[in-house]
């Protein structure tokens, strides 16, 4: 391959078994500062500005199959600058193959830098725990540091799994060791992140506002330290194994929109072990410009896909002890209601006996301070409006709604707005648009969200159905823009996965647009806001051409045609309903 080619095309490669692809190299690069082992790593990679790497997941002492693969691709696309191993290098039985690298009868094919050991069979294998020569070519970085290039490349690493324990097992880390590398790291006002993060264990919550992980619970699984690392470094790349699959993260960003300047994205990457009978990726190579030498503008563009930060929220618990605001929720009572019945009974599930004791109450969501009509415990409540309850949320026909399938989506606990949610809540909302844009899809039309957080006490997600016939989404989308700009509104667009808790300041009032193709639109409202806008754009002639139903007081139903409106949407979303009761 042309380096020059690769450099002017911004192309890194993948590698995967037989396979080669070609991607798009988004803005990812970094710098670093000292070794923080007392030997003193200095990478031989050269002053070239652009470098070509490699990562493997768990090698597992199958050490002729991973580096006959090296061979075969550098004898296909040149020779690359280093090797970084995650994961367990060494097998968990003696192996011929290693006394021949050690002695000298086979040497690596490039010059390879390995983690430590993540379990204690594995110590015998590692001489300094600091860090040493394992063979010809084959390096072991140590517990925890970092490493630079001539040309400013820079690799910060973390060996082991993680403990409670102090002082830890050789094998692990613990809070002490995470926080003197980000000490190290984060010393100079310059810092802005790390190229590169190796560690073997995945950051717990990585899948968090991402694309699906497999087979693996990134809510269960990983280590919350590493978590806190990863948002503390700000690494452009951050690869981890131990799993045994191949999951690529879609990109995060490192700082809050409309809050904090823009800042480079990182890519979370985990690798397969090396020789696996399923073909799963454990090799990924890459072309790496260093961070500061990466023009700014370039650096902190922002790819289409890119999420929100995954540990935003639970990054920095694991250091300070404290469990995160989704556990420390009272979970929610859940009302089950006769829905084919006349409404108004219920009965509350605590989910246990009733007679038990826990012997610490958890913080309840906040209560209302006078009557609220969305409260679902509440007598104020139209009930018969009600069409779907789940554990957190309930579903309800709007009142005075601008179709027959105009729905509500709100908490059964009192919030004012999506940013006072908990995860749990904004699980459960999130399962709930899901569903309706189904049925929507299903019924040839498609979907607009949008919440007003000012002049209301409890949290109303507006979900109305657009028919395909009357426009397009991007129709939509310049209806809304062209309005709010003839009212002077400053309606915002915003990147399709951010979350809007990262957004908008908590009691801060704002407007929001979520449109079917995850286009997302926002207005921080400083002063006033119309309080139908939403609605006087739905209505226009531009989308639903009724204007007429632009203020919800003017569409008035009876009582019956409410409740016979309430069990047609009822049966249709039946299909769709995730929270039936068995």
């Amino acid at each position: 391959m042309n380096l020059d080619a690769v450099m002017n095309n911004n192309i890194y490669m993948v590698f995967e078994g037989l396979h080669s692809a070609f991607q798009m190299l988004l803005p990812n690069y970094v710098t670093l500062g000292k070794s923080l082992n007392p030997h003193c790593l200095t990478l031989n990679l050269g002053t070239n500005i652009l470098h070509q790497l490699l990562a493997c997941g768990d090698v597992e002492g199958k050490f002729d199959v991973l580096f006959n693969r090296v061979r075969a691709i550098q004898k296909k696309s040149g020779n690359f600058d280093l090797l970084l191993c995650v994961g367990d290098f060494f097998g968990s039985t003696p192996n011929a193959e290693w006394e021949e690298y050690k002695t000298g009868a086979k040497k690596a094919p490039i010059q390879t830098y390995v983690l430590g050991a993540n379990n204690q069979e594995a110590v015998k294998y590692f001489p300094d725990i600091d860090g040493c020569e394992l063979a010809e070519n084959i390096t072991y970085l140590g517990r925890k540091g970092v490493f630079t290039g001539a040309s400013g490349l820079q690799i910060a690493y973390l060996s082991g799994t993680e403990s409670l324990a102090q002082p830890s097992p050789p094998y692990s880390f613990t809070s002490k060791d995470v926080c003197s590398l980000q000490a190290a790291l984060r010393s100079t006002s310059q810092f802005k992140g790390v190229d590169v993060l190796l560690t073997s264990p995945w950051p717990k919550g990585v899948g968090n506002f991402g694309n699906a992980s497999g087979d693996v619970d990134t809510k269960k699984h990983g280590s919350s330290l590493i978590s806190h690392l990863a948002m503390d470094l700000k690494p452009r790349y951050h690869f981890a194994a131990l799993e045994k699959t191949y999951y690529e993260r879609l990109p995060y960003r490192n700082h809050i929109v409309l809050q904090e300047s823009a800042q480079h994205v990182t890519r979370f990457i985990a690798l397969a072990n090396v020789g696996n009978t399923e073909k799963r990726k454990y090799l990924y190579a890459f072309s790496i410009l260093p961070l500061n030498l990466m023009d700014g503008a370039e650096l902190v563009k922002q790819p289409p896909d890119v999420t929100e930060n995954p540990y935003r929220k639970s990054g920095k618990e694991a250091l300070s002890g404290k469990q995160g605001l989704a556990s420390q929720e009272e979970p929610a009572c859940q009302f089950f209601f006769d829905l084919s019945k006349k409404q108004g009974k219920k009965r509350q599930s605590t989910g246990g006996d009733s007679k038990s004791i826990s012997p610490k109450q958890p913080r309840k969501p906040p209560q209302p301070l006078g009557p609220c009509w969305f409260c679902l415990a509440s007598p104020e409540v139209e009930k018969h409006l009600v069409v779907s309850i789940g554990t957190h949320c309930y579903l309800a026909l709007a009142k005075g709604g601008l179709s027959d399938d105009h729905v509500l989506i709100l908490p059964i606990g009192h919030y004012q707005s999506v940013v006072d949610l908990s995860r749990e809540v904004v699980e459960e909302v999130e399962k709930y648009k899901s569903a309706v844009r189904q049925l929507f899809k299903s019924k040839g039309k498609r979907y607009v969200l949008f919440e007003r957080n000012y002049r209301s006490h409890h949290l109303q997600l507006q979900v109305v159905p657009v028919p395909l016939s009357c426009c397009t989404t991007e129709d939509i989308k310049e209806a809304f823009i062209t309005q709010a700009q003839e009212q002077q509104i400053e309606l915002l667009e915003i990147p399709e996965h951010s979350d809007i808790q990262q957004i908008a300041q908590p009691g801060a009032p704002y407007f929001y647009v979520e449109l079917d193709t995850g286009e997302k639109l926002f207005h921080r409202i400083k002063k006033s806001f119309p309080l139908h806008f939403g609605r006087e754009v739905l209505a226009s002639e531009a989308i639903l051409n009724i204007p007429e139903k632009s203020d919800w007081k003017q569409c008035p139903r009876s009582r019956e045609e409410e409740e016979a409106l309430a069990r047609l949407f009822r049966k249709h979303f039946q299909p769709f309903d995730f929270a039936q009761e068995d």
